[in-house]
């Protein structure tokens, strides 16, 4: 794993700190990018095993951000690979939390970039566009909203009420 270039935030001591100012989400996502630590404004996605807007979403400036892509936990085609990872890290986000599977992932682990995901499988998704962006999400009953600031780290990941 790469190191994070800023001093990194451990979800455990911010929980201490902060308890119920804090919402945690009780997934077990795994931890597949390069950076291990990662936080930073949440901007949204909804898509169903079609990335075209995870796509088109991380080829713009991300400015510290972390995306989170509510794919519905599904685990049958991948909503990001090393292509669309590689372009995240070109244009300044921090990360990506994905509710569903990424590919690539040895490509991954190499970038620059805190991914979390619940596994990896080499089907690409559709590319239609189907989804929405900018809209709160509802994963594993935690509210996710635009704008809110989130934490990830190996323990987990914490959202901003």
């Amino acid at each position: 794993m790469i190191d994070s270039p800023i001093d990194p935030v451990n979800t455990a001591d911010l929980y201490d700190e902060r308890g119920e100012e804090l919402d945690s989400l009780a997934l077990q996502f795994q931890s597949l990018g390069g950076h291990t630590h990662f936080s930073g404004p949440v901007r949204t996605i909804r898509c169903f095993e079609d990335n075209a807007l995870v796509k088109a979403a991380l080829a713009t400036p991300g400015n510290g951000a972390v995306l989170v892509v509510d794919g519905g936990g599904s685990l049958r085609t991948a909503l990001m690979g090393d292509l669309i990872a590689a372009s995240a890290v070109e244009n300044g986000w921090a990360g990506v939390v994905i509710n569903g599977a990424i590919r690539d992932r040895v490509a991954i682990a190499g970038l620059p970039l805190g991914v979390k995901a619940l596994g990896s499988n080499p089907r690409k998704s559709a590319k239609a566009g189907a989804g929405e962006t900018g809209v709160e999400l509802e994963i594993d009953g935690v509210t996710v909203r635009p704008g809110r600031q989130i934490w990830c780290d190996p323990d987990g990941v914490l959202l901003e009420r």
